[in-house]
This record gives C-alpha cells, structure tokens and sequence, in this order.
C-alpha cells in the first residue's frame, strides 16, 4: 500500500517514513511547510498530493482543514495522531467520517490502549471507595497540557463510575483539599521524555499504580503504520486503536 505523510519533517513524520519499508508500506510523498531532505517529495500543501491508499498525520491542528478537504475529495482514508484540536476541528472530523474511514488518536501505542483497558476495569472493580489521580510526564517541548493521552486515560476510568467524576488540572492554593467525586490530571515537562503515564487508585490502607512508559518514539510509528494498514475497505466511521486491537 501507499501512504502520504502530513508532516513528514517533524520527528514522528520522520520516524513513520524510516519505518514504513519494514511495515511493507510504500511512502507516496509528504506534506510539510518546512523543508526537508527526503527519499520521497514532499510539498507544502495537498494541493499537489497524488491520490494514496491512506494518510498518516502527525502534524499540527492547524494543518486540519486542507488534510480534511483532500481526504475527502478524493476518498482516501486518513490516521489521525495529531493532537490539541479544539471543539469545531473534533466536529470537523466528525463530518468527515461520514464519507470516509478516519482513525483518531491521541496516541497510537498499542501498549497506551491496553492501559486504558486495564484502568477501566480497575475502575470498575475499585469502585467508589479509591480516588483516582493520573499523572503524565513528556519532553520540555510539547505543547499541550495535559496530553491528548492523559485525557484518553481519563474518559476511560471515569465512565466506569455512576456518578460524573470531574477533572482537577493540578492543585495549587491553600483551599485544595480533595473532592472525592473528582479525578486528578497532572503534567510534568522537561528533559528528552518520550512519555510516560500513571494512573493512581488510591484506596484505605493501599494503592494501585497502572503504568506505561514509551523507550523511544518508534512505538508511536508502528502503531501509525499498523493504523493505516488496518484502514483502508473499512465503512466511513470513527476508529481507535482499541478497534484495531480487537481485530488482533
């Protein structure tokens, strides 16, 4: 199969591309505003982007409208892996997936979908009886706070609940004693940190930590080119890696 990389000269684009042979999987081309030396063209737009088998972004949000317009004006799937998009990008999206297959994540580990599992269950299993804190941890350069991840880890425990259980972003004052219906999200930043991610289940007389560590950015390409290679023939819709895990 063939694929186009929006974002092909930043670090995960990069990564995408050096993994892509191994994964039996063609570059066509990319598309960045910033120069880059590639074995593939790479153009500033996707004015100029030759039809493919899927798009893998991991660009910026900004870069949303033209990949969207293009996706669906010529029917090509696309693996979304870009993060911080706000209310009418998501709706955006949401429209686009009712003409093609678009795969949205805000982490493509399959390592990071098992955790949310197992969170969810804890959740479930814990009960209302532990309170429930997750802590993220990334490079000094990332831009969002807390990470798309972080978020995902909290949509999942808190439907296991009945009741809502709100999210607390960090603490800070002298009035900040904790509420039991809440759920902490905290981020830390600094250094060369891939990303790492905690989620605490503090309970009467003992604690449970669910954790995952990423080693280096790799695992984020693979699960990118395992996204696309899972996409195409699929019905327009929304997909996750939960749904390519359940494949497995």
């Amino acid at each position: 199969m063939k694929i186009l990389i929006s974002g092909a000269a930043g670090h995960m684009g990069r990564e995408v591309a050096a993994q892509a042979g191994s994964a039996g999987i063609k570059v066509a081309g990319g598309v960045d505003v910033a120069d880059v030396q590639a074995d593939f063209p790479v153009w500033a737009d996707f004015t100029q982007a030759p039809a493919v088998d899927c798009i893998v972004d991991f660009s910026r949000p900004a870069s949303l409208d033209g990949l969207l317009a293009y996706a669906v004006q010529n029917r090509i799937p696309a693996v979304l892996a870009t993060t911080g998009y706000d209310e009418a990008q998501l709706a955006a999206i949401d429209e686009a997936a009712k003409v093609i297959p678009i795969f949205r994540s805000a982490n493509m580990s399959v390592g990071i979908a098992l955790l949310r599992a197992l969170s969810r269950k804890a959740a479930q299993v814990l009960g209302d009886d532990f309170d429930v804190e997750i802590v993220e941890a990334h490079h000094n350069r990332k831009a969002d706070a807390p990470s798309g991840t972080a978020l995902m880890l909290y949509d999942a425990v808190k439907d296991a609940y009945n009741a809502p259980r709100e999210a607390v972003y960090g603490r800070h004052g002298r009035e900040c004693h904790r509420d039991h219906n809440e759920i902490g999200l905290h981020a830390l930043r600094g250094g060369t940190v891939t990303g790492e991610h905690e989620v605490c289940f503090f309970g009467p007389s003992e604690r449970i930590t669910l954790r995952h560590s990423a080693e280096n950015r790799s695992v984020f390409a693979q699960g990118a080119l395992r996204a696309a290679a899972f996409l195409p023939g699929k019905a327009p819709g929304l997909y996750t890696m939960d749904d390519v895990v359940g494949e497995i």
